[in-house]
């Protein structure tokens, strides 16, 4: 007779929770990366203070997938800190409620609540374009808030977007009529915080499930593997009050700028470096592109170059940069560069043309690596496997491009038209990195 695999006898995760605290915050966006961050600091802040615990109700962004598969599970997951020397589980019980973001009167219920006194949001660069859904979802749980009567509340935004939360609060009010009581109220009530979110989340494998229940002896569908560094820096007010996050060790602080800066034009604009030339030089991770020489050597050019304009002394940038290497360098995070190449035309102007033009402002001249990126993704668009909506006519203008200074005059119109000048320093980034067999078609 056959003997059953563990993992088909194993327990639930369900069975591991032991408690459900009240709903007290709403969440868009119910991917690996809500998960292993703002869920496990208020998960810690819960844990930290005595009391009656904030409770997150989390509402999936484009797929209703994550909340079927959580909901299966009693929203309980496993959160697997994966270090250079092994694994450590954490059972996470923060989620009290799982929700498909097609679920209308359950959104409209949860931000009706005047215990509700949080909405964040991770739906990633992409969701705050124009035409996007979210700034409009948003807009429809404030509206059912303010009709009853529930108060003001904060709105997080945890995107990698500078000044996050101005830029969500301008795209709700774009939706708002003008003058209206609801627009009023927004304005007099709502309170939109700017946030500064880093912990590298890859997507979860098989293999990662079955870690999850050879660490917890239960069977988990939904883990999420995660690196043991965490940052979370916060701007900004809570008008009906919010968790302890600074036990968990979340920073306040009243200007975010700086700290955006460092993230985005670091290690942000460093993953989309290794991204475009790791995948056209056959790589797959995080880790195996950075233990590329030449790779290795260009994200330090971008690095000496993005610096520059950075508002911290050379000892933080230098420390900042050590932990990058360390964490980019942990190869039992497969962090996959796919995963980080999507979406190019929304993630490269705050990773790279924001320091690029701040290079061009104090007078030096443009980066050869922070062009190389341009190059690169421009060549990323050319081939098969392209994630990034927001550049269809993009792709449609390259692929009528006859030489690299037009695909590098089509690049510049659409990302950046204010730095046309580029074009021909650009141009040369790409001959130089398209394969003699491109280059000769365009001769």
């Amino acid at each position: 007779m056959t003997q059953p695999h563990p993992a088909d006898v194993a327990p639930s995760i369900a069975s591991a929770r032991q408690v459900r605290h009240p709903v007290r915050v709403a969440h868009l966006g119910l991917g690996a990366f809500h998960r292993a961050h703002q869920a496990w600091y208020t998960q810690r802040a819960n844990e930290a203070v005595e009391g009656e615990g904030w409770g997150i109700a989390a509402f999936t962004g484009r797929s209703p997938d994550a909340a079927r598969v959580l909901a299966a599970q009693d929203a309980v997951y496993t959160l697997i800190e994966r270090g250079p020397d092994g694994d450590a589980a954490t059972i996470v019980e923060a989620l009290s409620s799982v929700h498909d973001g097609a679920d209308t009167a359950a959104w409209r219920r949860v931000l009706a609540d005047p215990a509700v006194g949080v909405l964040t949001l991770t739906v990633t660069e992409a969701g705050y374009r124009p035409g996007s859904s979210a700034p409009a979802r948003v807009l429809d749980g404030l509206r059912a808030r303010f009709e009853a009567g529930a108060g003001g509340i904060a709105v997080v935004s945890c995107d990698n977007l500078p000044d996050n939360g101005a830029v969500i609060r301008d795209a709700v009010l774009a939706l708002a009529e003008p003058g209206s009581a609801l627009d009023a109220w927004i304005r007099a009530e709502v309170s939109f915080v700017s946030s500064m979110v880093d912990r590298i989340t890859p997507a979860t494998t098989d293999a990662d499930r079955e870690a999850a229940r050879r660490l917890t002896g239960l069977a988990d569908a939904a883990p999420v593997v995660t690196e043991p560094f965490a940052e979370w820096v916060l701007a900004g007010d809570f008008p009906a009050g919010r968790p302890a996050w600074e036990a968990a060790g979340a920073r306040f602080v009243d200007d975010i700028a700086p700290y955006e800066r460092r993230k985005l034009w670091l290690l942000n604009a460093g993953h989309s470096l290794l991204a475009y030339h790791g995948l056209a030089a056959g790589l797959s991770t995080v880790a195996e592109a950075v233990a590329d020489p030449a790779l290795s050597a260009e994200l330090e050019r971008l690095w000496s170059e993005q610096r520059t304009e950075l508002p911290f002394d050379a000892d933080t940038v230098d420390d900042a940069l050590a932990a990058l290497r360390a964490r980019f360098g942990n190869a039992r995070i497969e962090h996959r560069l796919a995963q980080i190449a999507s979406d190019g035309s929304q993630k490269l102007g705050p990773r790279i043309l924001d320091p690029l033009r701040a290079r061009l402002a104090a007078g030096r001249e443009p980066g050869a690596a922070q062009l190389g990126v341009l190059a690169a993704w421009s060549r990323h668009l050319a081939g098969p496997d392209v994630r990034d909506p927001g550049a269809a006519d993009l792709v449609a203008a390259l692929r009528d491009a006859r030489s690299p200074r037009d695909r590098a005059a089509a690049v510049l119109a659409a990302l950046a038209p204010d730095l046309t000048d580029l074009t021909e320093p650009l141009a040369e980034r790409i001959a130089a990195s398209e394969p003699a067999t491109h280059q000769g078609a365009h001769a």
